[in-house]
């Protein structure tokens, strides 16, 4: 899962992204307006921290940007300000829940998860087609109630998939969210191939269909079956 952290405060910003990375979040960070908006308007993002007082700009306006842009991306407001009329604005603008600092990050990171569970999978701790069962939880994956091992990224590129059946994911857009905007600028996408092949090989070999389909000139679809 790929998430944004829009926040000026740099030891806070190393602080969360060292939080989320242990739960394998791929972290991008912006310090100002200006990098914020050039992120949100260039890449998705599962979840967006976003810190209202920012050098620059006003937090507000970003989310103002993702409504103009249509863009689904969850969003926790991070503020020092607390008042009641900021987190009414930020609610109807968009915004999915309201954190005021100081917090515990392993409150953050409760609400992080609880965002992109219910955007993603309705509030569902378990995805599932038909015999194949993914525990957002516990992070394993089985078929059939035997347990399937997959690398970590293996893993997260199941659960990309599945959060997006049916979709072709371009090849750009996997190494974009499976490790951040830097490599996705790459015009080197071997490596993608090579994930996709192994977990298309550990599916089909676990006794689950060949569900993962390659599109010529585009990229891959999920069409795993309820």
């Amino acid at each position: 899962m790929k998430v944004l952290i829009i926040e000026d405060e740099k030891l806070l910003s190393e602080s969360i992204v060292s939080c989320l990375k242990q739960e394998d979040y791929i972290c991008d960070v912006a310090y100002d307006y200006k990098a914020a908006i050039e992120k949100v308007e260039s890449f998705e993002y599962d979840c967006i921290l976003l810190d209202i007082t920012l050098p620059g700009g006003n937090g507000l306006n970003i989310l103002r940007q993702l409504k103009a842009d249509k863009k689904t991306d969850g969003v926790l407001i991070i503020s020092a300000r607390n008042s009641l009329d900021e987190r009414v604005t930020g609610l109807q603008l968009g915004a999915d829940d309201y954190l005021s600092k100081p917090f515990h990050l392993s409150e953050l990171l409760a609400r992080v998860t609880a965002i992109i569970r219910r955007r993603n999978s309705g509030g569902n701790n378990i995805i599932q087609f038909d015999d194949l069962v993914i525990n957002i939880i516990s992070k394993t994956v089985t078929v059939n109630d035997k347990l399937l091992e997959l690398t970590r990224k293996e893993y997260q590129l199941l659960l990309y998939f599945a959060y997006n059946k049916g979709r072709v994911i371009s090849k750009n857009a996997i190494a974009e969210h499976l490790w951040g905007d830097e490599i996705g600028q790459s015009s080197n996408f071997d490596f993608i191939y090579t994930h996709v092949k192994n977990l298309r090989r550990k599916l089909i070999a676990s006794g689950y269909a060949d569900c993962i389909q390659s599109v010529y000139g585009m990229g891959y679809k999920f069409m795993g079956a309820n």
